[in-house]
């Protein structure tokens, strides 16, 4: 009887065995599919979506206008903007004007004199059109930079 008991023990301990293993692969195979469903939904739902390159359109030309700088001196600056084809009616160039002013009022004149940090000003001012005026606007030009 102590055989039987044994063989019973034995042969009970290996089907509980088989079933562990059985779910092991399951939750693998779950897991595995539940990453890929993941996967395909950020592809398809989440991902970025990549942004077409504005069209250029009209140049919009503001006359030009003087700001303060330091230690009195001055400078008279003319942009355009580089509209995009999207464009319907030319925007107002108010908020133009003012982001230029802010930007260089009271800069040394040594400052806009160097070519570098005047691209430097130039891309700042770009960045800030650009956002400003909600993509209606793709770039900006000097017309006209006079110091005095």
């Amino acid at each position: 009887m102590a055989t039987t008991q044994l063989s019973a023990q034995a042969s009970s301990s290996t089907p509980a065995q088989a079933p562990a293993k059985g779910s092991k692969k399951k939750l693998i195979i779950v897991a595995a599919l539940l990453v890929a469903m993941a996967g395909g939904a950020y592809w398809f739902l989440l991902r970025p979506v990549p942004e077409k390159e504005p069209v250029p359109g009209e140049v919009m030309t503001l006359e030009p206008i003087q700001v303060n700088l330091a230690e009195g001196r001055y400078l008279k600056v003319g942009v355009a903007l580089q509209l995009t084809d999207a464009v319907a009616e030319e925007p107002d160039g108010g908020k133009a004007l003012d982001s230029l002013i802010a930007l260089f009022s009271g800069r040394d004149l040594e400052e806009l004199a160097d070519k570098e940090s005047r691209a430097k000003l130039k891309k700042e001012l770009q960045k800030e059109l650009i956002e400003e005026y909600e993509g209606e606007v793709m770039a900006v030009y000097f017309t006209n930079f006079v110091t005095q």
